[in-house]
């Protein structure tokens, strides 16, 4: 999951422009003045210019004869995109407003639906290397402190390795969309101060069920993985009910 923060002054431009794109400062259908831009953001007309190359290859401008760079409409983003979502989660405006965001909500049924159904295959198809791979995210899960990012990379190893047991390529792909989402809503719940319940007996259950080839189990220890995960949102944001974000 390629990104672009970090990685000088293109980086940082394609990531200042993205974030103006995606939080409404620069509308669909606006055409971008790239003077404007490049004084703003202190960088060349170049430099400007290799930058709108990325944000035109993932379908979030495009340019024209005599209309210049313009935003496409939202339907035409390459929404799939790891960079794409990251920029999307980080439009979230402070932790309140991230629990709600739709893209949360978007995120608990597509990891209803993708995730379920993998570990049904992964249970029937793992090998030694993918317990392994479980063992050990789930021992760097233990190790963890209950906040920080120790905990969000083990739990991501953690549902990376579940996909990856499932031995299906497409399905491993849904990697980058559930694990750019993922680290998002876990960071979101440790930032808020709320200490979420330990995920290790959860997360173990799953495995039990997964080494133990028991297709059923898994899954419903999967699901019960599941309903956590929307009950420690809930929490931040204060709700009791009514309809869940996984």
């Amino acid at each position: 999951m390629a990104g672009y923060s970090g990685r000088g002054v293109h980086g940082q431009t394609v990531e200042a422009i993205a974030h103006r794109v995606i939080s409404g400062r620069i509308g669909e259908g606006d055409t971008l003045d790239l003077a404007a831009l490049q004084d703003e953001l202190g960088v060349s007309l170049t430099a400007l210019r290799e930058s709108l190359k990325v944000l035109a290859a993932k379908g979030m401008v495009d340019a024209r004869q005599k209309r210049g760079t313009f935003v496409r409409p939202r339907s035409d983003w390459h929404f799939l995109d790891a960079d794409v979502l990251r920029w999307q989660f980080e439009s979230a405006e402070g932790p309140a407003a991230g629990a709600g965001d739709p893209l949360l909500r978007d995120l608990g049924e597509v990891r209803g639906i993708v995730e379920p159904a993998a570990v049904r295959l992964a249970a029937e198809r793992r090998t030694d290397a993918d317990l392994a791979a479980l063992d050990e995210a789930l021992d760097a899960m233990a190790r963890a402190s209950e906040v920080g990012d120790e905990a969000v990379d083990a739990d991501l190893a953690f549902h990376r390795a579940l996909l990856a047991a499932s031995h299906n390529e497409m399905l491993e792909r849904m990697e980058m969309v559930i694990a750019t989402g993922l680290a998002f809503r876990d960071r979101l719940v440790h930032a808020s101060g709320h200490r979420p319940q330990n995920p290790v007996p959860s997360h173990g259950a799953v495995l039990d069920a997964v080494r133990a080839q028991e297709p059923d189990e898994a899954e419903a220890a999967m699901r019960a993985l599941l309903e956590q995960s929307a009950r420690d949102l809930d929490k931040l944001r204060g709700t009791r009910g009514g309809r869940r974000t996984r």
